[in-house]
């Protein structure tokens, strides 16, 4: 629990889970004894409640012993300044310290004033900590401290216990029962074995869409041509297979597709390749001849042999007319969903760590993503992901 009025309520929800039968390890920041007093937590918990991270002798290292101990960890109530402290990394007391110190699931419950909430950097530091993996209870409308009414209001005690049961059961977010198959990197097309054509894309936007799908869920299949480090706390969960060529990129799709629910075709996949000569090319015989042919378009194939309810994503970088390029592609390959950058705006071209995009969807205008990390870029095009899943698969 941090300090705020809601603090009260994390009593019902306290009683809720040991009626249930877990076992409850309750930590309260100093704030939010000015609340609830310790005492009262410490009646109804499985063991005595938490203040400080030097209260106990006899767990002389509390944060992560109750970190490494814990199926989950609930935040309730979450505060605007609980959450900047966690998106931030701080470990200045023992919730915030224990936060860092778990590899468990995390459930926040935010309650605050609406005018707190509606605050552009408490949503921000809330799409940091989703893109993570956190998970987020959303307040309800109702009536707030100060006698007024809207959103912020603590969900309904029964609503976090429900949450807490699903999460145990093996909910990690939206995605959570779908497999999602993502393609990164550009494919090197062989011109003789020393000589390749390619093209400049890192792998930096299919990588953190793989590793954000991870965090919300799903079961990630990679197909890659490069060779970039996972996040240490998903690495585990995303079958990594490599590739080299648009052929051997189509192969590894086409198979890989049949058994996923979400297709995310992020990879720059070469428009020609050819057949490459025995030995090595040299430059005394002169300026070679390329006989070129066009590669197989995998993303036309995918959306021709798609099943029902299978969601599929395409990209495009562009240099020129952006918005009608995309528009074009967009209707022409029958995606889903079609993410467009204009790769020769700074900071948002090949190799970039941030990205600005454009994401086009049937029924709606383009949607400008502003120029931010390529991790929140993923996060901004799976939450349309899930949105355009069959319902009741979320």
């Amino acid at each position: 629990m941090s300090g705020g009025i809601a603090a009260y309520k994390a009593i019902e929800v306290l009683r809720r889970l040991r009626d249930a039968g877990y076992h409850v390890a309750p930590i309260l920041t100093p704030d939010a004894t000015r609340f609830v007093g310790p005492l009262t937590f410490s009646a109804l918990a499985s063991e005595p409640a938490r203040v400080g991270l030097y209260d106990d002798p006899q767990m002389p290292i509390p944060h992560t012993a109750l970190g490494q101990s814990a199926d989950l960890i609930v935040v309730a109530p979450a505060t605007a300044h609980l959450i900047a402290r966690y998106a931030a990394g701080l470990a200045d007391d023992l919730l915030t310290a224990t936060l860092m110190a778990t590899a468990s699931p995390v459930l926040l419950c935010p309650a605050m004033h609406t005018e707190m909430w509606e605050q552009p950097v408490v949503q921000e530091n809330l799409a940091t900590l989703r893109r993570r993996g956190v998970l987020v209870l959303e307040p309800e409308r109702g009536h707030l401290a100060g006698g007024d009414d809207g959103t912020g209001r603590l969900a309904d005690p029964a609503t976090i216990v429900e949450l807490v049961e699903r999460i145990v059961a093996g909910y990690r977010g939206p995605l959570t029962g779908h497999r999602v198959l993502v393609t990164a990197g550009g494919t090197r097309e062989p011109i003789d074995p020393v000589r390749v054509l390619t093209n400049r894309s890192s792998g930096r936007q299919g990588y953190a869409i793989a590793e954000v799908a991870a965090r919300l869920g799903a079961a990630v299949t990679l197909v890659t041509t490069t060779d970039l480090p996972l996040a240490l706390d998903v690495a585990r969960r995303i079958d990594v297979v490599e590739v080299v060529t648009a052929a051997e990129m189509r192969d590894q799709t086409v198979f890989a597709a049949a058994q996923s629910d979400v297709v995310v075709m992020a990879a720059a996949v070469a428009d020609f390749t050819m057949d490459p000569a025995a030995n090595k090319l040299k430059k005394v015989d002169g300026p070679p001849h390329l006989d070129l042919v066009a590669t197989p378009d995998i993303l036309l194939e995918l959306v021709a042999s798609r099943r029902d309810g299978q969601v599929i994503v395409g990209f495009a970088a562009e240099t020129t007319d952006v918005v009608s390029n995309a528009q074009e592609k967009f209707m022409r390959k029958g995606v889903d969903l079609l993410v467009v950058n204009d790769v020769m705006t700074p900071g948002a071209g090949f190799e970039s760590r941030t990205n600005e995009v454009r994401i086009l969807m049937r029924g709606r205008d383009p949607e400008v993503i502003s120029m931010r990390a390529k991790e929140s870029v993923a996060l901004e095009v799976l939450t349309r992901v899930v949105a355009l899943l069959p319902q009741g698969d979320q």
